[in-house]
């Protein structure tokens, strides 16, 4: 079931946060950024994950530490340079990336999970293409 609700993700009361990335994201924008801000452990986590694991987008990565359980989901490509901002996220990396989030979910029996507008903000789609989407693979939980 979705429950669509407005206000600050950090004080959701759910269970883990979940947020589109892009693989050797900077955090330096948008949702990323406050929760970068918020859990710097998790930052520098999400860095090593990413120089040893190499994800690539569609894959999701989560992250438990003080303080709560992130779920990246990686829906933006990555940046070209180190020094670049990433790539635009895709409908495609959306769908990859949602049905590895439902396996997750399903795996580490997650009741709630806090979802923003998925890939709309710095990763530049259009919510009326991925809230469908979302709903498609959410909602049946």
């Amino acid at each position: 079931m979705i429950k669509e609700v407005t206000g600050d993700i950090l004080l959701s009361e759910a269970k883990v946060i979940a947020h589109g990335v892009a693989p050797n994201d900077h955090f330096d924008r948008g949702l990323a950024l406050s929760l970068r801000e918020a859990f710097p452990a998790m930052y520098k986590d999400f860095r090593h994950y990413c120089q040893q694991f190499h994800p690539k987008p569609g894959n999701v990565w989560i992250w438990s530490g003080v303080g709560g359980r992130i779920i990246n989901l990686f829906t933006q490509e990555p940046p070209l340079t180190n020094h670049s901002h990433p790539g635009r996220a895709s409908i495609i990396h959306v769908n990859h990336a949602l049905r590895e989030l439902v396996k997750l979910i399903e795996k580490e029996a997650l009741d709630s999970v806090a979802l923003p507008r998925l890939a709309t903000g710095v990763g530049g789609l259009d919510w009326d293409e991925v809230k469908p989407v979302i709903y498609n693979y959410l909602d049946p939980l």
